[in-house]
């Protein structure tokens, strides 16, 4: 099923289906378009439209960490140390981003936890497990986790376990984008990837020599040093890609930095843009996909390749 825009959900969202998604992804899509100033287009982006069909669909991989063994719910108890290392790796990067946040609560909070690890070596030491479950509680004491439906309660909780298994399974990392590449033809005009979906729709189209007019980024932690390094092959700007947009919300702290630019600016084909230093408010829950959809900004990028 190919189509016009291909929707690629994020983290925890196991328990939906593609249709469940599309349905709550399509009145925010619409809404930015039409907020951009495009309000023939957000018409046609009602999946109930039926003069319109979908142009629109989710490229569903959620159900992948539903597979027996590979829930992504798992205590740290069930990783491999390379799996403890990269949990390791990206929890300590968002606690550091929480550092910076203009919550004043926030980044205080994170300072402290980051000084407590400091002074208490053997907290962070010897068993792998160990060491993560300290740091996973040193997240749990950041109010913007919990305020987001990212609390780890002191283990490996599912949004994190799901970016892990994703970097280090490659079963399900290969599943998960075909299931964004089976939605792509020489249609299609839009690819839109929020929070962990950005690096499965970046892995998807890398080498595809397109043309796609525009790849839009939502809350991305592609900038992570440990999602780079993991990365299956080095970064750089999609080959047939003409336009890539990432869009941050100022208090994401899932997402690496705003300018993802400094990483994956590499090959950029001659005219193609690469915009990454947009910042938006997402005001209270800034890492939501629907509230990244209805920026002017996402709006204007998707009217403007269709």
């Amino acid at each position: 099923m190919v189509a016009q825009i291909v929707l690629v959900h994020g983290i925890a969202q196991e328990q939906y289906s593609a249709d469940d998604l599309e349905s709550a992804w399509s009145p925010s899509l619409a809404g930015g378009v039409r907020r951009a100033g495009y309000d023939a287009l957000a018409d046609q982006l009602w999946p109930d439209r039926q003069d319109a069909g979908r142009p629109a669909r989710m490229a569903f991989y959620g159900d992948l960490f539903l597979t027996p063994g590979l829930q992504g719910d798992g205590a740290s108890a069930d990783f491999t140390p390379d799996q403890l290392n990269t949990a390791v790796e990206i929890a300590l990067a968002w606690l550091n981003n929480a550092k910076e946040s203009p919550r004043p609560r926030d980044a205080g909070t994170a300072r402290l936890e980051l000084q407590a690890l400091q002074e208490d070596p053997a907290g962070v030491q010897g068993r792998l497990s160990a060491a993560v479950s300290r740091i996973i509680a040193a997240l749990d004491q950041v109010p913007w986790f919990s305020q987001v439906g990212l609390r780890a309660a002191a283990r490996i909780n599912k949004p994190l376990a799901q970016v892990v298994r994703y970097l280090t399974e490659p079963d399900i990392r290969a599943k998960a984008i075909k299931k964004v590449r089976k939605h792509l033809d020489a249609d299609t005009r839009v690819v839109i990837g929020h929070s962990l979906g950005s690096v499965v729709a970046y892995e998807a189209i890398r080498d595809d020599q397109g043309p796609l007019p525009v790849l839009i980024t939502l809350g991305s932690p592609l900038g992570l040093n440990a999602i780079v390094r993991r990365l299956q092959d080095r970064p750089k700007f999609p080959a047939g890609l003409a336009r890539w947009v990432n869009l941050v919300a100022r208090d994401d702290i899932v997402a690496a930095r705003p300018d993802l630019a400094v990483v994956f600016d590499v090959d950029r084909p001659a005219g193609a843009r690469f915009e990454s230093t947009y910042t938006v408010d997402n005001g209270a829950q800034p890492h939501r996909a629907n509230f990244y959809l209805t920026k002017t900004a996402t709006g204007a990028a998707i009217a403007e390749a269709m």
